[in-house]
């Protein structure tokens, strides 16, 4: 679909949360209006799109007196008090901070505050707090510091309260998690592909790295850091089968992957990756969109870090977003591939399987994440 048309469908739906990503103007009438307008929908021949209200105004219309937009909606003003909210939660970890006592710095009943912040985010604030304290932690940890004082830093009451919220997000102990993985056996290989070189790690669980660069050593250097204590061995045999998925899809012969995954993320990483992972094959999102996807319509930024920190690349396909302009944006393997990825998925796809799902088909095959 292209943008016009998934803006004129958000004109059609009045969709508010595409509110301040574009207006859209009437050339019968020379006005201008945000998406959610209840104004008599136009037909569609006299309408233009612009993404800005300055571009709207500088081409002669006039904003509507009805939705007025160019002034800050409903949505962004929720927006900025949830942001105000989680400053607030993320400066006082050492204490409990109560939803009477959050709604006080924004100015809302806690019941009130409660309803949006969910509605912006997704999650409580109490959930919220404490995805902020797993990712604290997870820094402390691999930083070096001892648990106790890692419990300390982001504000534990307790080391049975931390052992009891964290194994589920970091797929094993604090302790573990800080000695780096150690006691578990990774097995990796490295082979040429259409992007460089490719690296392929995987636990007896699933894939844990997806790695694309120039050199074998940077490529090796990148796993050990994660893992830095865990027994890796270079095997180019055991993972032959996952190698040769991933070829036949760089090389335009697979247009899905269905590999099993075996990394440690917290529950914000896990939703976006999902997310990403039902982009259809050859189409892009912004991250605006994939944040609206998970119900956070103001993490566009917090949806591009987790992006960044993706671990199975192609897997888990962070290529597929976008910015909101269509501009690529960045790619921690390099622009030039994502550019090139992106590139390949519009190319027909020549199945290499018979009965594989036609190559057109709008479904994705989701890869399925391993319990820890």
């Amino acid at each position: 679909m292209h943008q016009e048309e998934k803006y004129w469908q958000a004109v059609l739906t009045r969709d508010n949360t595409s509110d301040g990503a574009f207006v859209y103007a009437v050339r019968s009438t020379g006005i201008y209006c945000n998406p959610s307008c209840p104004s008599r929908k136009p037909q569609r021949q006299q309408v233009l799109f612009f993404a800005r209200p300055e571009a709207a105004e500088k081409a002669g219309f006039r904003p509507c007196r009805r939705c007025h937009p160019g002034e800050p909606s409903l949505l962004e003003n929720q927006v900025e008090l949830v942001q105000q909210a989680c400053r607030y939660i993320e400066s006082h970890l050492e204490g409990p901070v109560t939803l009477a006592t959050l709604g006080e710095q924004v100015h809302l009943s806690p019941y009130h505050l409660q309803r949006v912040f969910k509605r912006v985010m997704g999650i409580s604030p109490r959930q919220y707090t404490e995805a902020y304290r797993l990712g604290k932690l997870k820094t402390q940890l691999k930083d070096g510091n001892s648990v106790t004082r890692a419990l300390y830093e982001v504000g534990y009451s307790s080391s049975s309260r931390l052992y009891e919220r964290t194994p589920a997000q970091l797929g094993m102990t604090p302790t573990d998690y800080r000695r780096g993985g150690k006691g578990m056996h990774i097995n990796y290989t490295i082979v040429n592909c259409p992007l460089g070189r490719l690296l392929v790690a995987a636990t007896e669980k699933g894939v844990c790295a997806v790695s694309l660069g120039d050199s074998d050593t940077s490529l090796e250097s990148i796993l050990t850091s994660e893992y830095p204590t865990a027994n890796i061995q270079r095997d180019d045999h055991q993972l032959g089968q996952w190698v040769k998925a991933l070829l036949d899809y760089l090389n335009g012969e697979q247009p899905h992957l269905d590999l099993p995954i075996d990394v440690q993320a917290t529950a914000f990483q896990w939703r976006v990756w999902e997310t990403l992972q039902t982009i259809p094959y050859g189409s892009t999102r912004s991250y605006r969109e994939i944040a609206q996807a998970i119900g956070k319509p103001g993490a566009s930024r917090a949806v591009a870090q987790a992006c960044a920190t993706n671990p199975v690349a192609l897997i888990v396909p962070c290529h597929r977003v976008v910015r909101e302009n269509g501009e690529f944006g960045g790619y921690r393997w390099g622009k030039e591939r994502k550019q090139r990825l992106l590139a390949q998925e519009k190319k027909p796809v020549h199945l290499v399987e018979a009965g594989v799902a036609n190559a057109e088909s709008e479904d994705a095959f989701v890869a399925q994440k391993t319990s820890s």
